[in-house]
């Protein structure tokens, strides 16, 4: 907005400019001016010195051959200056010799009109208005295309909503929606409803009003709305929920009802409301200016959900990340009925999504999707179609005629480990680093239970001087205490070895103590797993449902409590931390092994971590 500003300042500034040399061309004169009696005039002709002369009723307008004095009173003071142009006035009484005398001494003479005069000076005089109406109307309709209401003579309570009519069927339908069978199956339901309604109306039932699709970030929400346009052929209406929130009150509740006008003027359509937390969000929250303006907005939402005739043929679809902070009376029955929650893809759902979005790429033979698929645990659909799109990226810099499984490859612990750093560091570091990374390597592979080792480096990666990835075999949707204790342990084999071969700690152990804190912390007040504290939750902070990350900090428990909830977390990780000490003390050599590969190799996989570890 600023930088609109901005140019609006220039473009009148601009305008200012032009109109100020175009009128200074039209009044111009030639030289400086000066008004003198008819008198003088009759002398200068006299004497030869007119050049040419203009007659507009009794005016003359002329100039001289050459510059002239004249006296002038400015400020009570007697002034001189030279003019090289005159005005004059006709006496009232008619001067006949004139125009002869004019003729014969060759001086140029021309007329004006003086109804042609009067409409020029109109037209001047209205040229700063039409050109300041003009830049008014120009800057009003790049407002108006920003703020999608048209202008700022449009009217503000249009929705702004992109529409796609029945003709307009949109490029994407369940066919190209890997994984997901589920949630499919749920909005299948939506879709044969909208083909064919009398059906449901028959048997008595009725599809549910409003469906709201949650889930992570990049699982696919929005996807999975426009497959549903694609397959039911029916108008479809989608927005943004910010696009309701405005500066002036009341217009996000008239875009509102706009939109829904406007669904129901073309049913059957389907409205879907992208990130519709951004408008609701539970109510009494707000101490004024915009929080009002949304608490309106939502309040409209709400009667317009509510309002909905019995076999009315609008359904309205959302999607958030963020389902804990929504207004209960949107979520209770009657207004978004439905809630399909989208997940995480498996592996399985992994390889559909990668062929989907393999299909527009150049493939090499003998490209493993499975493979690809168990490597890359935890991965959206937006991070795998990134995935495909960083190793054409690399295929592409390597001048290579198709994708190969090492560009998978690489772009796996690109995404995984960060993008690999050139950077120069001393010996001395190195063997640092690279016990560092064995100490977790060699912890990883005695302790049972963990996921087995992908690879390990001591090449810079993203913030980090070295890398230990573990890939699970399969994904896991519970985590016993013992595999949780044993995660802790491993994540402390870096600070152990360090501590073990150096006899002290480096701060390269900083992340390390972030995630097992954070790990053990999640044991003792969300899961239960202290046997002094027993099966209580505690919150110490409200969590993100998905991202699993505190957003703001409360509690609700006394200061005794929370010394316990202290003391039990340090337990832990004292415990685990125990445990790294003397399993790489009982396995030194196993240590010094991996650590001495490592700063040969720089890089090692799991298989070869297996061989070193065989062999000693």
């Amino acid at each position: 907005m600023k930088q609109q500003s901005w140019r609006i300042v220039v473009y009148m500034i601009s305008i200012a400019v032009l109109f100020n040399v175009f009128y200074s061309y039209m009044l111009r004169e030639a030289g400086p001016t000066a008004e003198i009696s008819y008198s003088r005039f009759r002398a200068e002709l006299a004497a030869n010195n007119l050049k040419k002369v203009s007659f507009k009723g009794t005016g003359v307008r002329g100039e001289f051959l050459r510059k002239i004095k004249v006296v002038e009173t400015v400020q009570g003071k007697e002034v001189a200056r030279e003019v090289s142009a005159f005005t004059t006035t006709m006496p009232a009484v008619a001067d006949p010799a004139l125009l002869g005398e004019l003729a014969s001494r060759n001086v140029d003479i021309s007329a004006v009109s003086q109804g042609s005069s009067g409409l020029v000076t109109f037209l001047i005089s209205m040229l700063p208005w039409v050109l300041i109406l003009g830049v008014w109307w120009y800057v009003s309709r790049k407002i108006g295309k920003q703020m999608g209401t048209g202008g700022m003579f449009g009217n503000f309570a249009k929705s702004g909503a992109k529409l796609y009519g029945v003709g307009e069927k949109v490029d994407v339908t369940f066919d190209d929606v890997a994984g997901m069978e589920n949630s499919k199956l749920e909005l299948k339901e939506v879709v044969d409803y909208l083909k064919e309604p009398g059906q449901f109306r028959q048997i008595g039932g009725k599809v549910p009003k409003g469906i709201l699709l949650v889930g992570p970030p990049g699982t696919g929400k929005t996807l999975l709305a426009r497959a549903v346009a694609g397959e039911a052929g029916v108008n479809f209406f989608t927005i943004s929920a910010s696009q309701f929130i405005e500066m002036f009150v009341g217009v996000g509740a008239s875009r509102v009802r706009d939109l829904f006008a406007n669904a129901k003027k073309n049913a059957p359509s389907i409205i879907f409301i992208d990130e519709i937390d951004a408008v609701g969000r539970s109510r009494g929250t707000g101490l004024g200016g915009g929080h009002d303006e949304r608490e309106q907005t939502l309040n409209q939402l709400l009667s317009e959900m509510d309002g909905f005739d019995r076999h009315e043929e609008v359904i309205v679809l959302a999607a958030t990340n963020r389902p804990d902070v929504l207004d209960p009376a949107l979520l209770r029955p009657g207004r978004f009925d439905r809630h399909v929650v989208i997940e995480r893809p498996d592996w399985r759902d992994r390889e559909k999504i990668l062929k989907v979005h393999a299909r527009k790429i150049t493939m090499a033979e003998g490209i493993d999707f499975i493979a690809v698929a168990k490597g890359t645990p935890g991965m959206t659909g937006a991070d795998l179609e990134n995935l495909v799109n960083e190793a054409a990226i690399l295929a592409s810099r390597e001048k290579a005629p198709a994708v190969a499984m090492v560009h998978f490859e690489q772009a796996k612990d690109k995404l995984l480990m960060g993008g690999e750093r050139k950077m120069v560091i001393s010996e001395k570091e190195k063997r640092l680093t690279a016990y560092h990374e064995s100490g977790h390597a060699l912890l990883a592979r005695l302790l049972p239970g963990t996921d087995p080792i992908h690879k390990v480096t001591i090449i810079p990666h993203g913030m980090a001087l070295g890398v230990t990835q573990q890939l699970p075999e399969d994904d896991r949707y519970y985590y016993p205490r013992s595999y949780l204790e044993n995660r802790i342990c491993v994540t402390l084999g870096g600070r152990a070895a360090e501590r073990l071969v150096f006899g002290e700690a480096s701060t390269g152990a900083q992340n390390d103590l972030k995630v097992v804190t954070d790990l053990a912390e999640k044991m003792v007040c969300q899961w239960g797993m202290s046997e002094k504290i027993g099966p209580v939750a505690f919150t110490r902070g409200e969590e993100h449902p998905f991202l699993g990350r505190k957003l703001a900090e409360e509690k609700g428990f006394s200061e005794e409590m929370a010394w316990k909830i202290d003391q039990e977390i340090t337990a832990i990780i004292r415990n685990s931390e125990k445990l790294a000490d003397r399993l790489l003390s009982e396995n030194r050599a196993l240590l010094d092994a991996l650590a001495a590969a490592l700063q040969e190799e720089e890089t090692l996989d799991g298989a070869r971590v297996e061989e070193i570890v065989r062999s000693v």
